[in-house]
């Protein structure tokens, strides 16, 4: 069995990506280091998508096409994964109940009203914001994809940082519950924000700061409500941060 430090990264690309590796190893020490490590996922497949988007404007495609694309090769490589738990955190918070009735709603396999509501602002957002930054050039594009979807995975270790416990006993949540330190995620902010700055300037500290506080309110409010984290809230804080922040890199040309 490897070591927690290679397992971890295995299981970062494994868990979080279509990529056809095997996690040899899926355990509390790996899945500590998989999320500590999963930020470099984000940006590479952000800077991924940005390109393709810029390379469909660049040959004539529509900058609103290109971000629909970009929207659906996104899902795709992730396996639709943080969309899942945004609708399913959705649907659960939408439920009105109490945290067992919560937890019940979102491990329900169908889709409600809330999710559809929150799946379509979300899908929204993004695919205008893709095409608006596509039609800035490829360089643009791509440091912005990187920085918003490595923003998204930075989030994970804000939603699993000691102290902060799992809804249920089961699941992710209980997997990676509590196993970051608290200045991981403050960390990961910095350091995307720092390297996106050259290109994008301001923007890429103003995006940085509106997802950290998209990812403070809405974890905090789903702790709140189900006693915990569970990997649905993981799933919607990761889409929210990275609509946040290609919110605001779209907007401020």
């Amino acid at each position: 069995m490897p070591g927690p430090l290679r397992g971890g990264v295995t299981l970062a690309v494994a868990m979080f990506t279509v990529v056809p590796l095997h996690a040899r190893r899926i355990d509390r020490p790996a899945a500590a280091v998989a999320l500590a490590v999963v930020p470099v996922v984000g940006v590479v497949l952000g800077a991924l998508l940005g390109a393709a988007a810029a390379g469909m404007v660049a040959g004539g495609a529509p900058g609103l096409l290109a971000g629909l694309v970009a929207v659906g090769l996104g899902a795709a490589a992730t396996r639709g994964l943080h969309l899942d738990g945004l609708a399913d955190l959705a649907d659960g918070l939408g439920s009105h109940g109490d945290a067992e009735r919560m937890l019940a709603v979102m491990r329900d396999p169908g889709t409600g009203a809330f999710a559809v509501i929150w799946l379509v602002v979300v899908l929204g957002i993004q695919a205008t914001a893709w095409g608006a930054l596509a039609e800035r050039g490829l360089v643009a594009a791509a440091v912005g994809g990187a920085l918003a979807l490595g923003l998204g995975r930075a989030a994970f270790a804000w939603v699993a940082r000691r102290g902060v416990p799992a809804a249920s006993p089961d699941g992710l949540g209980a997997l990676v519950a509590g196993t970051q330190p608290t200045w991981m995620a403050p960390v990961w902010a910095a350091l995307l924000a720092g390297a996106a700055f050259p290109v994008l300037g301001l923007r890429a500290a103003i995006a940085t700061l509106l997802a950290a506080v998209v990812v403070v309110l809405v974890a905090a409010h789903a702790r709140r409500r189900l006693g915990g984290v569970s990997g649905d809230v993981f799933g919607a804080c990761a889409e929210l941060a990275g609509t946040a922040a290609l919110g605001v890199l779209a907007t401020l040309g």
